[in-house]
């Protein structure tokens, strides 16, 4: 995504075929509502299939009940347009309108054109409309992507009014958008003159961005594995556009592809929530009126089969943690059912789950404990999201001549399954998650439906099949020897099984660099010097646009008069437990399901254990017990929980930056009827995990050392912030070990020394320190009928909690000081991510509302323009972290970090001379607003104040404090705090 970043993670890979350009914002508002009729609003409930309303007819109307929901499906009489609305009783809505861009090239060009849409439009004629809505928003989320098939634009948000302007905007952009060349030269790609090099380079957002994505190792290989998988169909090319092909896209292509694909004829409209139904379809048929009906542009999608082939190619080095004759992929690939089968797919997915997931699964057991490779590989799993799907089975971190042995064992294990089926305890297990998933109550449920509903629905499926997840569930359950017939059809004799070998080359990247350098020579080749007069001009036009002050009277806007004076309050009782462990009490509407959280604080630092922290998380859900395996025991939680989570805990004291709490966090949830298993199960993990396992052990600690070695080069700018702010505070020391690059470091370091009875030594070390319920504290949201079973099946599990540590283990780490203020980290990739950390102050400090507002003006109104449209990468902003007390500058997938680290500083002096208008501070506190009143999860609810101490009060006061903001007192903090403050500012660049 560009810009303002998420932490999801959703790469164009053959799994999760994604690519975000949008910049996203999660979870905003508890604003004022905008009211609306009682006849508008019950209006979708009245509809009925043949009802026509604005140039719309309803096809089609049905209750799923188990998702308390009425779904109707639409289409446009003169275009065709289809439309699926969910009538449910939810306030954060959703809208989204996509359209079908399979592609025939692998040139990016439906990437490049769902940028470029987004830059301006006839009715919002303004450079980049849809990052300038961000700060005049409460939207709780805002993003486009780019699939396989399909481009979306979706957006949510509790607010009425910003739902209309929202969804103007998005209409306006898709139909009626600019499309200059200047804007496809930026968002796209460019020949421009290297200063610095004296040279030339390619530069543009998509470009680069699709560089950093071909730099990670497991998307690269789960893309190319793909394309070798579909050859003659539109999944050969690569929809996000590989960095060889994107250059030969001209500006002319663009808007063809724009004019044939981005037709009502063409789109899937999805709407979702509790804002009436009839003003959305008065809008669109306006906005789509001067359209006739066009058949859709037909791609190739339907695979010959070409019977059993083996591939091989090469790829960037996997993993530094991993041994050097270890570095290789290896995977297969089984064409399986047509998508458009709702139940099969279904039923694949599970038949994936249960072969796949999990200790107890036939394949981790033949190819992870063995120790053949390190983990599976990234495009291991069912993928549906290409119309003919396809089950691929791999390994990473594996010798090259153990490729016929995997193999081998992949195809005894499809048989044995085949012959054998799976335990139907773990099939219970599976199908109990399944409908427990659909019972938990998200912020996020609207999107989750759109999601996957989408893929289907864009080839044709009835999407409203895929809401019908019980009747699925139970056609499985009566299904007899499902498995075993799926096994017979798909991979007993398959007529399309793809053998993929991707062999690490320690100089791929460097290869890169000299094709890209081939490209451009070529490129001037065939240029005379008009033509690169021509370029220069070009880009000097681009620069002065970059640069140009713009009217931005034609955007629609909300006010402060649209948010809401006070904060959302989340009632908690205290109580106590087995006489002393204090309880958290929320009683909530949680639709039968129960939610346990507790943190055990650890008083003393110990220093040598604290890295072990996150190995020790993970081993507590893998190892299993001196009583039971690990697959007898995840079976059960699997039928009985929601799962069960173990992790790191750290947050810095309210008051004081050098005061930290640090420890371990851990929770489940559970339908109410099992109640006494899910805490007893957690017992059983926490008291009697098994260590000493060394076979297991092994195997986790390779694949998290692969893993987190990988995580860097899709989340670096994650890594670098936390790389410039660790010598700042006790918090960022402590989260840099636990999840930075030292972390990185250390689970290599520990994989090669191999001495794993040292490590299972520490981990029971820590055991011996984290539990103790002497510094134990609990949290519990429920029903208010499911408290009494809670209170006592938490009396059980406490009674035998582990009690205080021996004195003898007690350590304390040397007091926490500052250190090194450059931090440079070189990694194999091929863009970069730049970060610059300062301390500042703790959250109760009046100043700490003004840097959050600073942080929220800054990005937009300064380094959006500098480190994106200029320097071209996909990404950058500032933030602040309220409680960590740390504001922090980064830039994302960044081909010149030297010169954002400029940037960084120049933003501040910039700041200080500039003339802060009164539109520039109403959006960067709306900005503000909307994450502050981000609709929660219910099992979030309350959690603010259970993890850091921060009370309902507290929240309102800084409420208030933010609305009395000035644009002075934005420059005071930028003097006081960052401008020049040397002292306390760390950079890093990775």
């Amino acid at each position: 995504m560009v810009g303002v970043l998420g932490g999801a993670r959703m790469l164009q890979v053959a799994r999760k075929t994604a690519w975000h350009s949008a910049g996203m914002r999660k979870a905003p508002l508890l604003a004022r509502y905008f009211s609306h009729s009682k006849s508008e609003s019950s209006q979708a409930s009245t509809l009925e299939p043949g009802s026509q309303l604005h140039g719309f007819t309803v096809e089609d109307v049905q209750a799923v009940s188990e998702l308390k929901l009425k779904a109707l499906r639409l289409r446009h009489q003169k275009t065709g347009l289809e439309w699926l609305h969910i009538d449910r009783d939810d306030n954060n809505n959703v809208f989204s309108i996509g359209f079908n861009t399979s592609v025939t090239d692998s040139t990016g060009v439906p990437h490049i054109l769902e940028h470029t849409t987004l830059c301006g439009s006839k009715k919002y004629p303004v450079r980049d409309p849809f990052f300038k809505m961000l700060n005049r928003s409460l939207s709780t989320f805002m993003n486009a992507w780019t699939a396989h098939d399909y481009t979306q634009y979706p957006f949510s948000t509790q607010n009425a009014q910003d739902y209309e302007n929202l969804q103007s905007v998005y209409l306006d952009a898709v139909f009626q958008p600019t499309l200059r060349e200047v804007d496809f030269r930026q968002e796209g790609w460019r020949m421009e003159r290297d200063q610095q090099e004296l040279g030339w380079k390619i530069k543009g957002v998509v470009y680069n961005e699709m560089k950093g994505a071909f730099s990670d190792a497991g998307s690269l290989f789960a893309t190319r594995a793909e394309q070798q998988m579909y050859p003659g169909t539109t999944y050969e090319n690569v929809s996000g556009g590989d960095p060889q092909k994107i250059p030969e896209l001209t500006y002319e292509a663009l808007v063809e592809f724009h004019r044939t694909r981005y037709h009502p004829s063409n789109a899937r409209v999805y709407s979702y929530g509790s804002f009436p139904l009839a003003p959305q379809l008065q809008r669109m048929d306006a906005a789509i009126s001067p359209y006739v009906r066009q058949s859709p542009i037909q791609v190739p999608m339907e695979i010959k089969p070409f019977g059993e082939r083996m591939v091989t190619e090469f790829g960037p080095v996997e993993s530094a943690a991993g041994p050097a004759d270890k570095q290789t992929k290896f995977s297969v690939s089984y064409l399986t059912n047509d998508m458009r089968n709702v139940y099969e797919s279904f039923a694949m997915s599970v038949f994936s789950g249960l072969l796949l997931q999990g200790a107890s699964a036939p394949m981790h057991k033949a190819l992870i404990d063995t120790h053949i490779g390190s983990d599976f590989s990234s495009n291991t799993g069912y993928s549906p999201f290409t119309r003919q799907t396809s089950l691929t089975v791999g390994l990473q971190g594996m010798a090259d001549k153990d490729i016929p042995m995997v193999e081998q064992r992949i195809s005894e294990t499809l048989a044995r399954v085949g012959e054998e089926g799976f335990e139907q305890r773990r099939i219970d297990a599976a199908l109990a998650s399944v409908e427990l998933a659909y019972k938990h109550k998200t912020s996020d449920f609207g999107l989750s439906l759109m999601r996957s509903v989408s893929t289907g629905w864009f080839h044709g499926v009835d999407p409203v099949e895929y809401l019908r997840v019980s009747e699925n569930v139970e056609r499985l359950r009566t299904d007899s020897g499902v498995f075993q017939k799926l096994v017979d059809r798909y991979f007993a004799n398959s007529p399309h099984k793809l053998k993929y070998v991707m062999l690490a080359d320690p100089k791929y990247m460097q290869g890169l660099e000299e094709k890209e350098h081939e490209l451009i020579q070529t490129k001037l080749a065939s240029l005379s010097s008009a033509d690169l007069a021509k370029i220069d001009e070009k880009n000097a036009e681009l620069a002065e646009e970059q640069m140009r002050k713009e009217d931005l009277s034609s955007l629609p806007t909300l006010t402060l008069d649209d948010v809401a004076a006070d904060a959302q309050r989340y009632a908690v009782d205290m109580g106590v437990c087995a006489e002393s462990v204090p309880v958290q009490w929320r009683t909530a509407a949680t639709n039968g399901i129960s939610y346990m959280r507790a943190i055990n604080a650890v008083r003393d630092k110990y220093p040598d254990l604290w890295p072990f922290m996150p190995l020790f998380c993970e081993a507590l859900t893998y190892q299993g017990t001196g009583a039971r395996d690990m697959a007898e025991i995840e079976t059960d939680i699997r039928l009985h929980t929601g799962g069960i989570s173990f992790s790191p805990f750290v947050t810095t004291d309210l008051d004081n930056l050098g005061h930290i709490e640090a420890g371990i966090s851990f929770g489940s949830h559970c339908l109410d009827a099992h109640i006494d298993k899910m805490y007893a199960l957690i017992s059983e993990l926490l008291r009697e995990t098994n260590f000493a396992n060394s076979s297991r052990l092994r195997t986790l600690l390779a694949a998290m050392a692969t893993n987190m070695y990988n995580d860097v080069a899709y989340s670096g700018h994650a890594f670098a912030r936390r790389l410039a702010a660790s010598t700042l505070t006790p918090e960022m020391d402590a989260v840099e070990a636990l999840s930075g690059i030292s972390q990185v470091r250390f689970l290599g370091d520990l994989r090669r020394s191999g001495d794993l009875a040292r490590i299972t030594e520490r981990l029971e070390q820590v055991r011996d320190v984290v539990f103790d319920r002497s510094t134990l504290r609990t949290a519990v949201t429920a029903n208010a009928g499911s408290a009494e079973a809670n209170q006592q099946a938490l009396e059980q599990m406490l009674a035998k909690y582990p009690t205080e540590a021996s004195d003898a283990l007690r350590s304390q780490g040397a007091k926490f000081a500052s250190s090194a203020s450059r931090f440079f980290c070189p990694l194999p990739v091929s863009t970069n991510y730049a970060a610059q950390a300062t301390r500042c102050i703790p959250y109760t400090h009046p100043d700490s509302v003004k840097l959050q507002v600073l942080a929220k003006f800054l990005t937009p109104a300064f380094l959006h323009r500098e480190i994106r449209e200029r320097n071209g990468a996909y990404g950058g902003g500032a933030s602040f972290a309220s409680v960590q007390g740390i504001f922090s500058f980064f830039s994302y997938r960044d081909p010149m970090p030297r010169e954002t680290m400029q940037t960084f500083n120049r933003s501040l002096e910039w700041l200080l001379t500039h003339e802060i208008s009164d539109r520039e501070m109403r959006e960067a506190k709306l900005s503000v607003f909307g994450d502050l009143d981000a609709p929660l999860s219910v099992s979030d609810e309350g959690m603010a104040y259970f993890t850091a101490g921060i009370t309902d009060d507290m929240r309102q006061e800084r409420r208030e404090r933010f609305f009395a903001v000035t644009a002075q007192d934005l420059r005071q903090v930028a003097q006081q705090y960052l401008a020049g403050n040397e002292a306390q500012s760390r950079t890093a660049w990775i």
